[in-house]
């Protein structure tokens, strides 16, 4: 990822942080944990264990190395088995973003996500930075045709795009009521408000 993109991205989340957390605070029966996970030249957990979305803080990461994605989405994987994770819970609530396309084996790492009953029930949403991220890859991980890749192009655009995604999604899937074993009965539906869905060309992209 280039330096002015991750820049933005670094901006972005942090901006959102605060949005996060009021958005957990108005579904005080949910209890809201956030994981964070880097991928380039290899994948790692940006912190080892899930925590409170309001002890929770972002490091600035740096541009460097290729596109490890299918690595990556094998990490989650083996968070999204019984154990760790239980079987009675809220759907996990998944946000790729990329700007460019996987330099790995994406299918397999996406095949182990998805074989899981968690990996099936989890709210997957995908947001592309710039022209050069792999769009058909990002419509394959979020695995619901109805549902497109936002993209982002420009920081303007990446900022009310995460916004968005770390309220509102997180909003409605946390005032869920925790239904029979898996969570319930499937995803939760989502509506993607017009002006969220793409870059604003009157402002300068990428």
């Amino acid at each position: 990822m280039a330096d002015g993109k991750i820049h933005s991205l670094n901006t972005a989340i942090q901006e959102a942080l605060p949005a996060m957390r009021q958005a957990a605070n108005d579904n005080i029966n949910a209890n809201v944990l956030v994981r964070a996970l880097k991928f380039s030249s290899g994948a790692q957990w940006i912190n080892k264990d899930p925590v409170p979305v309001e002890s929770f803080k972002w490091f600035d990461l740096d541009a460097e190395g290729v596109t490890d994605m299918g690595h990556a989405l094998s990490l989650v994987a083996e968070e999204l088995k019984i154990p760790p994770m239980p079987d009675r819970a809220l759907p996990p609530v998944l946000i790729l973003i990329s700007d460019g396309q996987p330099t790995d084996d994406f299918d397999s790492g996406l095949k182990k996500l998805t074989d899981l009953p968690w990996g099936k029930k989890a709210v997957k949403i995908a947001i592309a930075i710039g022209s050069d991220a792999d769009l058909d890859v990002l419509q394959k991980f979020i695995g619901n045709s109805e549902l497109k890749p936002l993209v982002a192009k420009n920081a303007e655009t990446l900022v009310k795009q995460i916004k968005w995604v770390s309220t509102k999604i997180l909003g409605d899937t946390a005032s869920q009521k925790i239904g029979g074993e898996l969570g319930g009965k499937g995803p939760v539906p989502i509506i993607v408000p017009p002006d969220i869905v793409d870059g604003v060309d009157s402002v300068k992209p990428w």
